[in-house]
């Protein structure tokens, strides 16, 4: 674990693995809400943590340091289910990848439960770590210019959903009718970090 300051009062936990990064993450909530960790934000990421509003910065990097990591991050009770037509256009070129049958891509990737590792890109779009790393995918050689909101893609180690049309490499195995970030709604994010997914075929997909 590394641990460099940021600006004035604010520090970046680096760690070796995504996995360390969530437990870390975890960890450092845990300890918000219990009153020991006095930070004004937490912003994980792929292999960081962000620890904004840090009074003292120098005594909090010296017990971070010190800090054992658990193994795994705490599990969240409620899971977050995502009705998903399996009929996105790169679902051939993921079978093909992963050496399976195109129906098989909606099998494995509905039969896994998923977890939040971070949030970014774009506002509601969640990283969701669960699948084995021989399931991993390359990005498309050529992003698309727009790709729909609702489309749920795979690129290396992640699944995630475009809460709203952008341009994109993510292989496209599916679509969703689920809103992933309203206004209106209170958390505006479906997803957050440590949030557990899973993914629900229908009929049609």
């Amino acid at each position: 674990m590394r641990v460099l300051p940021v600006g004035e009062d604010a520090l970046l936990v680096e760690v070796s693995s995504g996995e360390e990064a969530e437990a870390l993450h975890a960890e450092l909530v845990r300890r918000r809400a219990q009153g020991s960790l006095h930070v004004r934000e937490l912003v994980p990421a792929a292999r960081t943590v962000l620890l904004d509003g840090v009074t003292d910065p120098s005594r909090l990097a010296s017990e971070l340091t010190a800090t054992e990591l658990p193994t795994v991050p705490p599990r969240a009770r409620e899971v977050v289910e995502i009705p998903v037509r399996y009929d996105g256009p790169d679902l051939g070129d993921v079978a093909a990848h992963w050496g399976v049958p195109v129906p098989e891509v909606a099998r494995i990737h509905a039969g896994t439960e998923f977890r939040v590792a971070f949030c970014g890109f774009a506002p509601g779009f969640g990283y969701l770590t669960g699948l084995p790393p021989r399931y991993d995918v390359p990005r498309r050689a050529t992003p698309r210019t727009a790709v729909p909101a609702g489309a749920v893609a795979l690129a290396g180690p992640y699944t995630g959903v475009y809460p709203r049309s952008s341009p994109g490499g993510w292989q496209l195995i599916g679509s969703t009718d689920t809103v992933l970030w309203d206004h209106a709604r209170v958390p505006a994010a479906l997803l957050s970090p440590g949030v557990r997914v899973r993914f629900v075929p229908l009929g049609d997909g």
